[in-house]
């Protein structure tokens, strides 16, 4: 069927951009006037700690045309994403981003002229101007810094070396996404292209020759660069620990997790738990091979489904529905917020020609939490929908119950509502069902779904620090000593009864999060608070309801462990991560009952 153009998608069918500006004159005269005015904010250079007053004057001015600027943005960037082909869109998505630029050049001046001072003045500032308490969360944050900020000139340095200094990542992306070929493999007689990305419908696979072939073929041609992509993760590795140690931090894990306030606890716990309860895995693993009947489970077997994709189909209508139903439970004030979604078109459902790929929630305070989807109605669709609302969801209670200044929530907490709602939509189609072959399909999509964020991303975060710390005692990180290090961590994650091919060993090469520098961990923690919320909400109801929603509200206001705690989830505490592994074990449990039956 060929593919519609974007004008022939239904208007009820696209988000209503409308809600941003009316129309392209609308966003013009907006973008001239900011782009007038923003050179008013040098007239506060060298005065920001002259008074209370005068700083709050800063802070609102600044705040008034990043708000502005980001209507500007989320207008073009939408525009553009809804339809890549419309030049005009992406004109406007080239001047934004032209804008911001301009903007953070700025402002370069703020943050260290702030810093020359101290907190003890701040703190004075709050009894000249109590307006200027807004602003507590935002300054007590920016005081924690100083002591690993360096000099203005020094950070001016670093700043302009920055692309230099990205240089690994860049190399491993335009290697990897570009330069990388893997030639062709033959499925069912016919030759077929095969890329990164169509790995996985090879790896998934019935057949178990394909499965085979496809593996091989993928890690002997990542083998051939372990030279080159080696140096990539070696110089990345250098170069944040060089940086780290600049910034008078012991390390580049406790740069990272310095961002978030988090202590470096909780990462070595949650490798210790995981670690702890592995036999759990191994049984899972155990299921897996008596259900695909092998007599020896390999790598290359792990990725097939242990029961065939649902062909059932889904109207958008029937998965709205759904979707509203099993999110009840969450009270009427987010059923009436979802029901916004929908009644005041905040989702662009179906593809169209030149619409980026995927899915995602995008808004800020001045827009609607606006969802991009490419909706074709399978059981994944739904859950993509489920998922895109938590994210929009936990956008509008965060800005309906902050000033802008707070109203942002960080990356770690971001994919908690999300979760929360995939959880609780399975676990209500699970209740609603009572056929063997549909039970198991949910069953198998909960196992997938643990297997490869608790357990998987927890593999890839122990590999991450204990190749920073090695690095740090002077080992040198060849591709040798990389790829033995991982595969013998792949032979500790997957036990002694399956077969771990020895080509696995170059799979450390195929994970770009290696630099996101230690971001992987936050996804096994993100599904185990979920697990944890989801489980009190369906044991103590509505007491649980208002401290998620609590939690929701909390937006940036205050560091995310301290949020995660309004929602009773202790993330210094290992027993949420227990719970959520055992939730994992009770799930395989299930699956084996109801397959033998």
């Amino acid at each position: 069927m060929k593919q519609k153009t974007r004008s022939e998608i239904a208007l009820e069918d696209t988000w209503d951009l409308t809600t941003i500006y009316k129309n392209e004159h609308d966003f013009l005269l907006e973008y001239q006037k900011l782009e007038q005015s923003l050179d008013n904010l040098l007239k506060y250079k060298g005065r920001l700690l002259e008074s209370g007053k005068t700083l709050l004057e800063f802070l609102e001015l600044s705040d008034n045309y990043e708000r502005k600027l980001y209507k500007l943005y989320y207008y073009a960037h939408l525009s553009f994403d809804a339809d890549t082909t419309n030049d005009k869109a992406r004109e406007l998505t080239g001047m934004v981003s032209n804008l911001m630029i301009t903007y953070s050049s700025l402002l370069a001046f703020v943050n260290p002229e702030l810093l020359k001072g101290n907190y003890k003045k701040i703190e004075k500032f709050y009894q000249e101007e109590p307006k200027l308490l807004k602003y507590k969360f935002n300054l007590e944050e920016l005081y924690r810094y100083k002591k690993h900020t360096l000099s203005e000139k020094e950070e001016k340095i670093l700043s302009t070396l920055q692309e230099a200094l990205s240089a690994s990542e860049n190399i491993y992306e335009s290697l990897t996404d570009s330069d990388l070929t893997f030639g062709t493999i033959t499925v069912d007689s016919v030759e077929q292209e095969f890329t990164e990305s169509n790995y996985t419908i090879f790896i998934e696979s019935k057949d178990r020759k394909v499965r085979k072939e496809a593996f091989e073929i993928l890690y002997n041609t990542y083998n051939k660069f372990s030279h080159t992509i080696a140096d990539t993760f070696r110089f990345n590795v250098e170069t944040n620990s060089k940086i780290a140690k600049l910034k008078k931090y012991d390390n580049a894990i406790s740069s990272s997790l310095y961002n978030d306030n988090i202590s470096i606890d909780v990462y070595n716990n949650l490798i210790k738990t995981v670690r702890d309860n592995l036999d759990v895995l191994y049984d899972y693993y155990d299921l897996k091979k008596e259900v695909l009947g092998l007599d020896e489970l390999h790598l290359y077997d792990i990725y097939v489904s242990m029961v065939d994709d649902s062909s059932k189909k889904y109207s958008f209508e029937e998965a709205k529905n759904i979707v509203l139903e099993a999110l009840k439970v969450l009270g009427d004030d987010y059923q009436a917020k979802l029901n916004r979604a929908f009644d005041e078109r905040f989702i662009d459902k179906y593809n169209n020609k030149g619409k980026r790929g995927g899915a995602y929630s995008s808004g800020f305070y001045d827009t609607n939490p606006f969802i991009l989807l490419n909706y074709e109605g399978s059981y994944n669709d739904v859950t993509t929908l489920a998922h895109e609302l938590g994210h929009s969801m936990h956008t509008l209670y965060s800005c309906a119950n902050n000033p802008y200044n707070t109203s942002s929530y960080q990356i770690f907490v971001a994919e908690v509502a999300s979760t929360v709602n995939e959880l609780l939509l399975v676990k209500y189609l699970l209740k609603k069902t009572d056929k063997k072959e549909e039970k198991l399909f949910l069953l198998n999509k909960l196992l997938e779904l643990f297997k490869g964020t608790i357990f998987r991303q927890t593999m890839f975060a122990e590999f991450e620090k204990d190749m920073y710390e090695d690095h740090e005692k002077g080992q040198v990180l060849t591709s040798e000593y990389l790829s033995s290090k991982y595969y013998d961590l792949v032979k500790t994650y997957f036990g002694p009864r399956v077969y771990v091919d020895e080509l696995i060993k170059y799979e450390w090469m195929r994970i770009p999060h290696f630099y996101y520098n230690f971001y992987v961990y936050k996804y096994a923690i993100g599904l185990s608070s979920a697990c944890k919320i989801v489980h009190d909400i369906e044991k103590e109801g509505e007491v649980a309801v208002q401290r998620y929603l609590e939690f929701l509200k909390s937006g940036g206001s205050m560091y995310p462990s301290d949020e995660l705690k309004l929602s009773d989830v202790d993330i210094s505490n290992k027993k949420f991560i227990e719970d959520a592994i055992s939730f994992f074990k009770e799930t395989i449990d299930e699956f084996r009952r109801t397959y033998r039956k």
